[in-house]
């Protein structure tokens, strides 16, 4: 690298600074794009869940050419004692009828590279295996960066480099991370071939199944398990809270091992061989956790905004990274035209995040990281229903209380009114 100019430097090369790059490119701007890992992808291993409506606005039907693993055609929620699970399932094809209600799983090394591939062939310019080690700021402004001990200029920089964005708390545009607004995340990669996954999950040709899990997967703590479908592997993971990590007394890594051996979860992974471990951080708090958006010279995008969803039933967070990056792109197109990279210029940001569903999911749900760090929702309820499950499908000749007096003495074994009362106050305030 050498002492150079760009329209626009983008920090990091995942979902949303590719994005972000491909829409600026298209619109004639130069591009680049600084990459620390050895590709695009090569710092998220193991993959997940992409909702494609957001992507579809920038590549239309891009799930006919770009490498998914399946589209997700069941749902499948669970409720985990240590031996036993109550499971909520929803199959339909309405789940994938058309291009932006689908979701698909996919592995983030090969998709990234894939989106990454797509910017480039627009004109963006890519350098991996290099670390930005600080933005360089004049006046106030920031314009450009330094990388591998090159100074490189820009009207704007983007920073899309992660939920950590050291970048963005050297300027202080970002607080250094407390540990209840992150997760720390575990998944492995296990390969048992298509033909298993079809006949073990009950799935046909590219149908998948997204599975998520509470309760024991964390010992009780907060977080939860996660099993996603790929063509001849799964996805299999452990998301625990940062705070609340040391309530078991076991590492992530041993919670993953036990949620693995979990008598629900064994029967589906029998055989199998692990190909991919990664870990990595997960923004957690929502709402809460959005920084400042944007100075002169710099918009942050995806998980360093902290733009991440998670209500239990889905988490979200590849959809906003890539809408985030296509909104900032499109801010820095207006602000282009005008010859105008301010802070004021740069504010249709903020606006158009605030038109977006980005905003509007994260301040309807902004209730729901109190609520998932209620210790009922992790250890009463799903032992509870566990054990009133036992009873209801347990036929043995013998005269016992009925379900409905058994269920309210569970209950009042477990926890007060008061507390009952509160939970599903927080439920309630929390939609």
């Amino acid at each position: 690298m050498s002492d150079d100019k760009f329209d626009v430097i983008i920090v990091g090369g995942g979902l949303a600074g590719c994005s972000a790059g491909l829409v600026l490119a298209r619109a004639n701007l130069e591009v680049l794009i600084i990459e620390r890992g050895n590709f695009c992808g090569a710092k998220n291993m193991t993959g997940g869940r992409l909702y494609g409506h957001s992507l579809e606005k920038i590549i239309p039907n891009f799930a006919q050419e770009a490498p998914i693993e399946r589209k997700v055609t069941k749902e499948k929620i669970s409720l985990m004692s240590s031996d036993g699970s109550v499971d909520i399932g929803f199959g339909s094809k309405k789940l994938s009828s058309e291009p932006d209600t689908g979701s698909y799983t996919v592995l983030r090394a090969p998709f990234d590279q894939w989106l990454a591939s797509k910017a480039e062939e627009e004109g963006v310019s890519i350098i991996p295996e290099a670390l930005v080690e600080k933005l360089i700021v004049e006046d106030g402004k920031v314009i450009g960066v330094e990388a591998t001990e090159e100074k490189l200029y820009a009207d704007v920089v983007i920073l899309a480099d992660g939920v950590n964005s050291l970048l963005g708390q050297s300027i202080g545009m970002k607080k250094e991370l407390e540990p209840h607004q992150v997760a720390v995340g575990a998944k492995e990669i296990i390969k048992l071939g298509e033909d298993v996954i079809n006949q073990r999950f009950g799935v046909r040709g590219n149908e998948g199944v997204a599975w998520l899990s509470a309760g024991d997967p964390t010992a009780g703590g907060f977080g939860g398990g996660l099993l996603y479908t790929n063509k001849d592997s799964v996805s299999v993971g452990i998301v625990a809270t940062l705070s609340d990590i040391e309530h078991s007394g076991l590492s992530v890594n041993q919670l993953l091992e036990r949620f693995k051996d979990h008598p629900a979860v064994a029967p589906y992974i029998e055989g199998g061989k692990t190909i991919e471990y990664s870990a990595h951080l997960v923004p957690e708090e929502g709402l809460h956790m959005v920084p400042e958006l944007y100075r002169d010279g710099v918009i942050i995008v995806g998980d360093a905004a902290g733009f991440c969803i998670n209500l239990g039933f889905t988490v979200r967070g590849m959809d906003f990274a890539i809408e985030s990056g296509r909104l900032a792109a499109e801010t820095i197109i207006k602000a282009n035209e005008k010859g105008d990279y301010s802070a004021k210029s740069l504010a249709y940001y903020q606006k158009a995040l605030d038109n977006s569903f980005i905003m509007r999911d994260l301040k309807q749900y902004q209730g729901f990281p109190a609520l998932l760090g209620r210790r009922e929702i992790f250890e009463l309820i799903p032992s509870l229903a566990t054990d009133i499950a036992a009873k209801a499908f347990t036929v043995n000749g013998k005269q016992e209380q009925n379900l409905i007096m058994y269920a309210l003495d569970s209950i009042a074994q477990r926890t007060s009114a008061t507390e009952i009362v509160n939970t599903i106050t927080s439920i309630v305030e929390a939609f």
